[in-house]
């Protein structure tokens, strides 16, 4: 089963921004990726989900993700995410973190899986990407969706994202209430 399939059957997208190919990619998406879903009412209705992960940028020319950007809200969504996506995860694909409770950066190596992981500085993954990337956003202005989604991949995938290496307990420690934490919260 594709990423795609897994996303589609298992009604996994919500807040839609793109959903197709793109010149450089079999598929694509942007939006946000269900990891919680919210209580089944009937058949036809649900709840909105328990848990979410926002500002998606996944990409794919596999059946697994071979590219995948996103903001955590929370490090402890993190293990409900992998645990939901493990296994369209590989060592080979690229996948940054953006959280909004760690103070810090580091890579750090989790179930086999290497995770870039980011305080999410801009308030928009799509701006630290572009940071990330070296790019502006008048760089990208004339382009259609896909090609921005092309563009900011290809620049963060051949980008070095000189993070020190951590393991997943000194990155929970990152964690504002974390015992690492300093000043007034």
């Amino acid at each position: 089963m594709s990423i795609q399939s897994y996303i589609a059957d298992n009604k996994l997208e919500w807040m839609i921004v793109y959903n197709a190919p793109t010149d450089a990619y079999k598929y694509a998406y942007r939006g946000c990726l269900v990891v919680t879903e919210g209580k089944v009412i009937t058949p036809d209705k649900s709840l909105p989900p328990k848990e979410i992960v926002k500002q998606v940028i996944l990409a794919t020319n596999s059946d697994k993700i071979d590219f995948l950007a996103c903001e955590l809200t929370s490090l402890d969504v993190f293990e409900g995410f992998v645990a939901k996506y493990k296994e369209f995860l590989t060592p080979e694909g690229k996948y940054l973190l953006f959280v909004s409770d760690i103070i810090g950066k580091g890579t750090f190596v989790y179930e086999g899986i290497t995770f870039n992981t980011f305080a999410l500085d801009e308030s928009s993954v799509w701006n630290d990407l572009l940071d990330l990337a070296d790019l502006s956003k008048g760089d990208l202005k004339k382009m259609s969706d896909k090609e921005k989604i092309d563009t900011v991949c290809k620049d963060i995938l051949r980008s070095n994202l000189r993070l020190s290496e951590k393991t997943y307990e000194e990155i929970k420690a990152l964690q504002r209430g974390g015992k690492l934490s300093f000043g007034a919260v």
